[in-house]
């Protein structure tokens, strides 16, 4: 996509990343590829004037869930997610300060000599002045997950949209990496999320962004330029919104 061309949509997204798509085709870990492609498609984010607020999974490392399925306490490993999230946050935070775009990790779990604490007046004074902020340790809180942290900082930030980015082109009735005849929604209402018990975040997080009608988009993020092009506006993956929003279209201004 030719970036002189587009008009930002969207004033100030959250940008809910998943950890497990870091690893790429590794399997576990970080791709520093894919890092890279990142981190570039951030950069032009905050080139076409776009405040960008940042929440990261750390499913590429430890998922605290699956630890404590197999035995481990749950809190203990809730936190240990946690930091996984920071290990993610400190990582994309260097990427894309070596590409010139200043960054600010904020940690709801207090570790000052690698990241700030989040205070929310802080992260808003860090969006204002044009700096990209990503918060990790989720809501610094066990029993609860990053997508519930992502709905919980969009709204704190005041954000238009809470873009999530996963592996697949958007949400669908079944697992489309399991199932060949996967239909995918273009549109979908909060209460069909809980009632058909769809797979797009936890019901806390569509709660939360149902009570304060925040709009989700559900994309590809694997797909290069796929950031860039739902933000200009164009029409990708599921909508997940009240039923009078209507999604921005380009503008042209």
């Amino acid at each position: 996509m030719d970036i002189s061309k587009c008009r930002p949509s969207f004033k100030r997204i959250l940008l809910k990343l998943s950890g497990e798509a870091l690893q790429g085709k590794q399997g576990y870990g970080i791709d520093p590829e894919v890092l890279s492609t990142l981190a570039d498609e951030i950069r032009e984010l905050v080139e076409i004037g776009t405040s960008v607020a940042i929440v990261i999974g750390g499913g590429n490392i430890f998922r605290g869930v699956k630890a404590s399925a197999a035995g481990m306490d749950r809190a203990s490993a809730d936190y240990m997610g946690m930091l996984a999230t920071v290990m993610n946050a400190i990582a994309l935070q260097d990427t894309l300060e070596g590409k010139g775009v200043k960054t600010r990790v904020l940690s709801a779990i207090e570790m000052k000599e690698v990241a700030e604490s989040y205070i929310r007046r802080r992260a808003t004074r860090h969006l204002e002045k044009k700096r990209v902020v990503i918060f990790g340790a989720g809501t610094g809180n066990p029993y609860f997950t990053t997508d519930t942290a992502a709905a919980l900082r969009a709204m704190e930030m005041n954000a238009d949209v809470l873009l999530k980015a996963t592996r697949v082109d958007g949400v669908y009735d079944k697992d489309p990496e399991k199932h060949s005849n996967a239909i995918r929604y273009d549109r979908l209402s909060y209460l069909e999320i809980l009632s058909e018990g769809l797979h797009v975040m936890d019901s806390t997080a569509i709660s939360l962004c149902k009570e304060n009608d925040l709009p989700i988009i559900v994309f590809d993020m694997l797909e290069k330029g796929n950031i860039l092009r739902v933000v200009c506006g164009e029409t990708l993956g599921t909508l997940v919104a009240p039923a009078d929003y209507e999604r921005p279209s380009p503008r042209k201004d």
